[in-house]
């Protein structure tokens, strides 16, 4: 499993900001590294407990919300329901996620993992359908739980 950073893409968080025509601000910044800088998914109460008092709530809410807009994060829901988010692939167009890869949730700690290397199966749908994305969820045990 190998974790996904501004790094490997070869650019830097005040590239992504530019790239996505977003001012760079200090809680911008600091939420990509945060997110960045993490192995598995990261929810909102989870990056709250990381960044403190730097950031409040409403801020971070915010941040989040535009990201997911513009295609920089990718919203997962945890087997709780509770939103976790993580890196898009550079190909993820804004409003439109295309984050067609593997997401597996380990059903000890609950930490969500994106498994860019799995395939997704082509699906055949009806005629007149149109996929846009596709998901698929695995739940298991992670290799630290086990």
């Amino acid at each position: 499993m190998q974790k996904l950073t501004l790094n490997d893409r070869n650019r830097t968080s005040e590239d992504l900001l530019r790239q996505h025509n977003l001012k760079i601000t200090i809680p911008r910044l600091k939420v990509l590294s945060s997110i960045s800088e993490k192995e598995t998914a990261t929810s909102q109460p989870e990056l709250e407990k990381i960044l403190g008092d730097t950031i409040d709530r409403v801020t971070l809410y915010r941040v989040l919300n535009v990201f997911e807009e513009k295609g920089i994060l990718h919203k997962i829901l945890d087997l709780n329901g509770t939103a976790a988010y993580a890196l898009c692939s550079e190909f993820c167009p804004e409003h439109l996620h295309q984050e067609e890869h593997v997401h597996f949730t380990c059903s000890s700690c609950n930490s969500i993992y994106c498994l860019n290397d799995v395939q997704i199966p082509e699906i055949a749908i009806p005629k007149g359908f149109k996929i846009h994305s596709v998901a698929i969820n695995a739940v298991g045990i992670c290799d630290k739980c086990k």
